[in-house]
């Protein structure tokens, strides 16, 4: 009989490596995955290189050139101030990776804290986490975040916060189901029988396994955010002027978007360009972390 030996630092790492490069192979294997990576990947490349990307400083107004045409000077044309679309649009990034930033890292743990507790003890835990977590889904995402931002002020901050609070049920609902599934597993009874506590079963135990469902949630819900903050750019209530918001500059070019096309097209559609990535990404991503494609 052959013995067994344990399992040496070196083959964990070379099955983690094997593990990685199969992953990445089938990502790159569907095209409109590989096309929405380039698209986020050109977004954060351009959110980090804005003052260099950027033709002009996109907070100067020139009102001589005011309402221009796209041409070579200003290649997305100008508006009503004479500022560059081009300018603004590319420095806008920033504010869409700020806004996707902060509200990623707020709703994640918050969700996942959420859904996993719930999921884990049942009972009254389970029925008042969740009667809270459907009386947020019950209102349209955009409404809500409405309200909160009325209740807390126009600005950039509370567009965060308001997108934030509306943003983390589905995330909880994911990770309750995913809970249910393994809660009785074989490796959490074993721990249980241990002596292991609820919150040592929680973080070590049942958390890693929802990671992945969760980073692929959070992914395609990247698309809603981007959606809900441009909505509340453009009535007023994101981004205050003179930040060149996506949403709010395709407020203040819809007075002249009959004459003056590129002041709603070009915002709108980086809006769509970016959201369509996200979503592409986001199936990839379900498809390689998805443990039943093995």
């Amino acid at each position: 009989m052959t013995p067994t030996f344990p399992s040496t630092p070196q083959s964990t790492a070379q099955a983690l490596r094997q593990s990685l490069r199969r992953g990445a192979q089938r990502l790159l294997h569907n095209p409109m995955t590989v096309a929405g990576l380039l698209v986020v990947v050109a977004l954060m490349l351009v959110a980090l290189f804005a003052p260099l990307i950027a033709t002009h400083n996109p907070l100067e107004q020139d009102l001589a050139q005011a309402l221009q045409a796209p041409s070579s000077a200003h290649w997305f044309g100008t508006d009503e101030y004479g500022r560059d679309v081009f300018s603004r649009l590319v420095q806008g990034s920033r504010i869409s990776l700020y806004i996707i930033a902060l509200v990623t890292v707020i709703v994640g743990p918050v969700g996942l804290a959420v859904g996993s507790i719930s999921g884990y003890f049942g009972g009254w835990v389970d029925n008042l986490f969740m009667r809270v977590t459907d009386i947020f889904i019950s209102f349209p995402s955009l409404v809500l975040a409405l309200a909160f931002v009325a209740a807390l002020g126009p600005g950039l901050d509370h567009a965060v916060i308001a997108i934030a609070l509306t943003a983390w049920p589905p995330i909880a609902r994911l990770a309750r189901a995913e809970t249910l599934s393994l809660r009785n597993a074989d490796y959490v009874v074993a721990a249980q029988l241990q002596g292991a506590s609820s919150a040592r079963i929680l973080l070590r135990y049942i958390a890693p396994m929802l990671l992945s469902s969760v980073v692929v949630r959070l992914t395609m819900n990247m698309a809603s955010v981007i959606l809900t903050a441009a909505g509340l750019g453009f009535l007023g209530l994101g981004a205050q002027p003179p930040m060149p918001e996506w949403g709010a500059m395709i407020s203040s070019g819809r007075r002249y978007m009959m004459e003056c096309w590129w002041l709603v097209a070009t915002p709108g559609a980086a809006i769509m360009l970016v959201s369509l990535a996200f979503n592409l990404l986001g199936d990839g991503l379900r498809d390689v972390l998805d443990p039943r494609n093995e």
